[in-house]
């Protein structure tokens, strides 16, 4: 990698010391390195390497460079391979799950395809479980948010994932949330620890056994019942169940189990971390709260309340756009790949196989040229000057805007999470009033942020 260059030191023992930097002060590190590229060379658009505590990681920005991401194979720029890298999957998700990934297809596919089908379900789902996690109160009543969004986001992703009852059984609600923490714990420490050691700091083996006790009855009945029947239940288990194409493999209470828990997972994780964002946003910022509130009602009033309807909420999407540019969980890095074999750039960059590649997520983000005014918090920047049906929204996100990724591997349940995401802020616009003093700061480690943990106040509108 000697032809790349370097932020920091290229040295045996000074990389290392960089590394140990990284830790600390990732974000500042990419942006330095972003900031020095862009002025080097005058245009947007560079390439540079910074070292990792057990790694290089190739930092790559530019629309033509990412343009060569998007239209990559992957047999030649991988993402599971950095997913599977990045969460040390084979230890904390299992390799059945890791090297047969076959449920990003379904979640893709079937799961996208019937959002509609189970909007009601979801919705009903949302309403309860905030009836069970927040009291309607007269009087205003502090809330630990993001421990009752993680209640909340979990069961409705369940409700899609394995229905009725077990959607709000609490055992298997508190596995999920306390499975989604521990993986990315332990897969930061199995990144800086031997690989000898990962079986002893996995946090699956009691995960899925405890999965397997709660789900295997219903998994074994389903197995039993085969792919057609009366009364065949309508949700992710069923559709990965069809999916299995009759590989035996495949078709047992572990690997089915596994592969519920890990997407579980990515689906608290990312929505639960989204949502606190943006209900910080509206709690700091009541004066956009009427123009939301009214957008909801009337489109609901005039057209009901469906999948089709969330779509046409142009100012509630680009507030929660905007939400999450200026003070969301956007990871100093996005759109990681891992070459399979030597890739070559559109500038003739040449990147090794096995090499780890990043786009800088963040600096993206807060650069003037992408955004007029990056630091100031603008809730209709998104929606302001366009046509209803052009309107960029978070569902579909460009070079610019990288929570979801960019281009044909983009996070395949996206758009199950933007469903949520608008349900449950439709129903705090329409159901409370919300206020908190500011945002808490947001935690840095290393490459990853999560946002602040504070109380909100809420009370029954």
């Amino acid at each position: 990698l000697k032809h790349i260059p370097t932020v920091g030191s290229s040295g045996i023992i000074t990389s290392w010391i960089d590394a140990f930097k990284f830790v600390f002060y990732a974000k500042e590190i990419i942006h330095e390195g972003y900031v020095k590229a862009r002025i080097r060379l005058c245009h947007y658009g560079s390439t540079f390497k910074v070292p990792l505590l057990d790694k290089w990681i190739i930092v790559v920005s530019g629309a033509e460079k990412l343009e060569d991401i998007r239209k990559s194979s992957r047999e030649q720029l991988s993402v599971m391979d950095a997913i599977n890298d990045l969460l040390q999957m084979d230890y904390t998700m299992g390799r059945c799950v890791a090297g047969d990934p076959y449920h990003i297809d379904v979640v893709g596919d079937a799961l996208t395809h019937n959002i509609p089908a189970c909007f009601a379900d979801v919705h009903d789902e949302i309403k309860v479980a905030f009836r069970d996690n927040i009291p309607m109160s007269e009087e205003w009543i502090s809330i630990p948010l993001f421990e009752a969004i993680r209640q909340i986001v979990c069961r409705a992703n369940s409700r899609m994932f394995v229905r009725l009852p077990i959607c709000r059984d609490r055992d298997y609600i508190k596995l999920s949330i306390d499975f989604t923490e521990r993986v990315f714990l332990y897969a930061s420490l199995l990144n800086h620890v031997p690989t000898i050691l990962g079986p002893i700091f996995t946090p699956r083996n009691r995960a899925l056994a405890k999965t397997e006790n709660i789900l295997g009855s219903t998994i074994r009945e389903r197995l039993v019942h085969g792919k057609d029947w009366q009364d065949k239940p309508h949700d992710l288990l069923s559709w990965c169940l069809d999916a299995t194409n009759n590989n035996e493999t495949r078709r047992t209470i572990p690997d089915l189990s596994s592969r519920l828990l890990s997407l579980n997972m990515g689906a608290i994780h990312t929505i639960s971390e989204a949502f606190t964002t943006v209900l910080y946003a509206l709690a700091i910022h009541p004066e956009y709260v009427q123009t939301l509130r009214s957008e909801v009602e009337s489109i609901i009033e005039e057209e009901g309340y469906t999948k089709v309807t969330m779509g046409k909420m142009a100012q509630l999407d680009s507030f929660m756009m905007e939400a999450l540019r200026v003070y969301g969980n956007i990871s100093v890095f996005g759109m990681r790949r891992i070459a399979r074999k030597d890739f070559i750039f559109s500038d003739g960059t040449i990147v090794p196989a096995g090499s780890y590649t990043a786009v800088p997520a963040f600096s993206t983000n807060m650069d003037e040229r992408n955004y007029k005014d990056p630091l100031e918090f603008k809730p209709w920047r998104f929606s302001d000057g366009r046509d209803d049906d052009k309107h960029p929204q978070l569902v579909s996100p460009g070079i610019n805007f990288m929570i979801f990724g960019y281009g044909r591997h983009q996070c395949p349940s996206r758009f199950l999470a933007v469903i949520e995401l608008k349900i449950m802020m439709s129903h705090v616009l329409l159901n409370f009033d919300v206020k908190m003093g500011k945002i808490p700061p947001p935690i840095w480690i290393s490459e990853f942020v999560y946002i602040g943990r504070s109380n909100v106040l809420l009370r029954k509108r």
